[in-house]
């Protein structure tokens, strides 16, 4: 737990001089007050993102530079923005959308994506971004939730993924292709005729600060995705956050490497940059170390929002490409999406020159709460320190509620006051399962972790056996749910291993049907059924055969079993314990 010193160089150019400065006289009114806001108390995220700006004179400015896959550019000031959401707007209304409807969005990294985003909101309807990476179950599970009124996606992601079950929907009234070219699909429309045909003046509607704004789904252990609820005041966290954990700086170029179907990418990916005027890249590829770093030269990024994922790739890689290109522009790194290893932290310092900082907060959260900041030391592995306004402690539940463990470097639930702007105010028609996130006055996080003496949190593991991959959280039941669809699988059983590159891959564990023997063809078939249905970043990397899977006398599969015999680690309490073979 050695203490990495930052030069004073870094420390002299950040917003904040040091975490007692940060802490200093902040409350989140003075963070509201940051905003805009509308007449009478009214909030709207596409305001603050765009009008506010378009107003102080900033029209001009760069607010998106999207790269396309051929790594040509096109530019998007606040102006344009301001045009082409108000466009969309006006579509929705011409559909008779209505206020509060679930707008969902099936696109790569394109710019019809964060146009759909913005002009969602400006409407005052609900968005609700998936990744394009999803198989149709995992599509239409979501959509099916959150009673999804309008889909913009492409014509092939539609023909792929969503037409074979588009009229078992029956909420789901437009679907809005953006690049029909000529070709008509039976029950879609033309997006980018209707927004030719549109107005580019849409006043942005008058949502009040709790009015729901953005629809997020997370993966628990067993059941449906949950619905995590947004609401407009949320802007008022990502706003800030972004000066405090992200050190914008006004003319800062920003890039977020997140898909906006990641929470990340849509906060901090799309809402916090352009609420603080930043100008921000968007890559439409995926992951290219070579053209990475010439996107972080030649764009001169200033500010750079990746994954851990990421980093060890680039880690693999090595420091060569590095010293190719001139990075000397570049001022902060940080991370998201699962425990940054020290590894990654220190080969940040000796490649770069300066560390990646790692910070950690979750969809339910909707924007950073404990992070390594820009003018504190860092302690490579560690999560960092909570932002102000965030109250954090360990936790452990008691008969009558939880107790805060004083010890320090003591395992227990990571837990945090609620209050915050960002929190989410709901699981959507679960009650009871938002309900038990709250116990004796705080949020438990299902993550566990520790506090040293210095006020730093250190992340240990999830409480439950939520898989997570590449920044993806990945619940057990949906996968195994669609593993049974197989003709050929009995039972199914997955768990997270731990993988150099995505953190954790999922392997399933398959009990087969009579009359079906293991072989690798039986093998790449099941594992090609997992990819169709689910997509390749949810499906298993690998697959074991059992004659049996290890089951409590109430039926429930222990994957915590599983995992334990997988990686060596203790079996615990295996006293429910009705059937097994190892």
């Amino acid at each position: 737990m050695d203490v990495l010193v930052k030069t004073r160089e870094d420390i002299e150019g950040a917003n904040f001089p040091s975490y007692d400065a940060l802490l200093e006289g902040f409350s989140w009114e003075r963070a509201r007050s940051l905003l805009d806001g509308l007449p009478e108390g009214g909030l709207n995220i596409a305001h603050e993102a765009i009008d506010r700006h378009v107003a102080k004179g900033l029209a001009a400015k760069t607010a998106i530079r999207w790269i396309a896959k051929d790594e040509s550019r096109h530019d998007f000031t606040y102006g344009d923005l301001k045009g082409l959401t108000s466009r969309f707007a006006n579509v929705l209304q011409s559909l008779g959308i209505a206020r509060g409807d679930r707008v969902y969005a099936l696109l790569g990294r394109v710019p019809e994506l964060y146009i759909a985003a913005l002009g969602t909101l400006r409407f005052g309807a609900v968005f609700c971004p998936m990744f394009s990476a999803f198989g149709p179950e995992p599509i239409k599970a979501r959509m099916e939730i959150g009673g999804a009124r309008v889909l913009v996606t492409s014509a092939a992601l539609y023909k792929r993924k969503v037409a074979a079950w588009r009229d078992q929907l029956p909420n789901l009234d437009e679907i809005l292709i953006i690049d029909c070219e000529g070709e008509t699909l039976e029950g879609t429309r033309d997006l980018r005729k209707l927004l030719a045909e549109s107005s580019p003046n849409f006043d942005v509607a008058h949502t009040a600060p709790e009015d729901m704004a953005l629809l997020h789904f997370t993966s628990g252990t067993t059941g449906k995705p949950k619905g995590a609820v947004h609401v407009h005041e949320a802007v008022v966290a990502h706003n800030v956050t972004g000066k405090i954990a992200l050190d914008f700086h006004p003319d800062d170029i920003f890039w977020c490497t997140a898909d906006p179907g990641w929470v990340t990418g849509t906060s901090y990916g799309i809402i916090s940059p352009l609420t603080n005027g930043v100008t921000m890249i968007v890559d439409e590829a995926e992951f290219d170390a070579e053209r990475w770093y010439r996107i972080l030269e030649t764009e001169r990024v200033n500010v750079w929002y990746t994954a851990p994922t990421a980093i060890r790739m680039l880690m693999k890689v090595g420091a060569g490409p590095v010293r190719a290109h001139d990075l000397s522009h570049l001022r902060f790194m940080a991370s998201v999406g699962e425990p940054l290893n020290p590894e990654a932290v220190i080969w940040g310092n000796e490649t770069f020159g300066k560390p990646f900082h790692d910070n950690w907060w979750q969809t339910e959260t909707g924007g950073i709460m404990i992070a390594n900041y820009a003018a504190m030391d860092i302690k490579p592995g560690s999560m960092g320190k909570p932002l102000p306004g965030i109250k954090a402690g360990i936790v452990a539940k008691t008969e009558t509620g939880v107790r805060v463990v004083e010890k320090r470097m003591t395992i227990g639930q990571l837990a945090l006051k609620p209050g915050w702007p960002s929190m989410m105010r709901a699981y959507l028609h679960e009650e009871e399962r938002y309900r038990k996130c709250f116990v004796g006055g705080w949020y438990l996080t299902g993550d566990l972790a520790m506090k040293d003496r210095d006020g730093y949190f250190w992340f240990v593991g999830r409480d439950d056996d939520v898989i997570k991959s590449s920044g993806h959280l990945i619940g057990p039941f949906e996968v195994e749910s669609a593993l049974m669809e197989h003709p050929a699988v009995a039972e199914a059983a997955v768990i997270g291993v731990t993988d150099e590159t995505a953190g954790e891959v999922v392997k399933a564990f398959i009990a087969l049907k009579p009359g079906y023997q293991p072989n690798e063809e039986l093998e790449l078939d099941v594992l090609g059924h997992a990819r169709r249905r689910l997509g390749p970043a949810v499906a298993p990397k690998q697959i074991v055969f059992r004659t049996n899977l290890p089951k409590t006398r109430s039926g429930k599969i222990m994957r915590r079993l599983l995992k334990a015999r997988e990686l060596g680690l203790p079996e615990g309490d295996i006293s429910t314990l009705e059937s097994d073979e190892k």
